[in-house]
């Protein structure tokens, strides 16, 4: 899609969408999602710069994470790109220098966007990372989404089109980062991606911390496989153990299934594992299983 396919005017106002009970409207300064409670001092915060602000929050609006923000636990704050634009019809991009197919994000009208998008925002990175989604950046890992949930808060550029004029991202020491090899349209689902994953690490998101130490990822493993009730089901049984009571037992299962699922299915985290492992000086690291 061009950029001149917008059907919007520059006399348009952008459109007011719904989500239950959050709503939402685009604008040239960050705008939190209005909720019936007022934000919590200090809430976590993720400002985005999209052509689609009406993309959010789409899934982050539902169960927990929509919970949460609508208890103020964190903030959601869209900025539409389009209200940085330049010329009667608002342009946001340019053919690529050089020539090749599609269109390039400008540099002035994405720091324009930047730059509103970092007004009370401290300047380290490590308190407010700013990110840009791109298939071509660092692969995003759940101990990214642990660092950045104890930070203030972060900026999420969704790319559009060929990309972002690279300038305008070194200019600002913007972080690239990628939910994994494949190309998608626009970094949007990418970003409410990225947010979840680092939401539900915030304190009270979810009730029950213990689930996120146990689950996939958290110890270098995939997570063991889960069973409930019934206890028999299509003559498929829940393993034994797991009915026994017996804690020792069960966590040495799990332990042993976690460990077998990841050297089958990603053997990259099983040889990083393994290294973890023989660090810490455990003669396990190295058994075959």
């Amino acid at each position: 899609m061009s950029d001149t396919d917008d059907p919007r005017t520059d006399g348009d106002a952008p459109a007011m969408r719904s989500h239950g009970r959050l709503a939402i409207s685009a604008s040239a300064r960050p705008r939190e999602l209005m909720t019936p409670n007022p934000r919590l001092k200090d809430a976590w915060t993720a400002r985005i710069i999209t052509l689609f602000p009406e993309a959010f929050p789409g899934t982050l609006g539902l169960s927990l994470t929509g919970k949460a923000l609508n208890e103020g636990l964190w903030a959601l704050e869209p900025i539409d790109l389009r209200a940085f634009g330049v010329g009667k019809h608002r342009n946001v991009d340019d053919t690529p220098a050089g020539g090749g197919a599609g269109m390039v994000l400008r540099p002035d009208v994405v720091d324009r966007a930047l730059g509103v998008a970092s007004a009370g925002t401290p300047g380290d990175r490590a308190r407010w990372p700013v990110l840009y989604l791109s298939p071509r950046g660092k692969p995003f890992r759940q101990a990214d989404a642990e660092r950045w949930s104890k930070a203030e808060g972060m900026t999420l550029l969704c790319g559009r089109f060929e990309g972002v004029d690279e300038r305008v991202l070194e200019a600002h020491g913007v972080e690239e980062v990628s939910l994994g090899d494949f190309v998608l349209t626009g970094g949007e689902i990418a970003a409410q991606a990225l947010i979840d994953a680092t939401v539900r690490l915030i304190p009270r998101v979810l009730g029950n911390r213990d689930s996120i130490e146990e689950e996939s990822f958290s110890s270098g493993l995939l997570e063991h496989p889960q069973y409930t009730r019934p206890a028999v089901w299509k003559d498929r049984e829940v393993p034994e153990v797991l009915l026994s009571g017996h804690h020792a037992r069960i966590e040495t299962w799990r332990r042993d299934q976690a460990e077998r699922l990841t050297k089958q299915r990603r053997p990259d985290l099983w040889r990083a594992y393994r290294g973890d492992v023989a660090d810490d000086g455990d003669p396990g690291g190295d058994r075959e299983l």
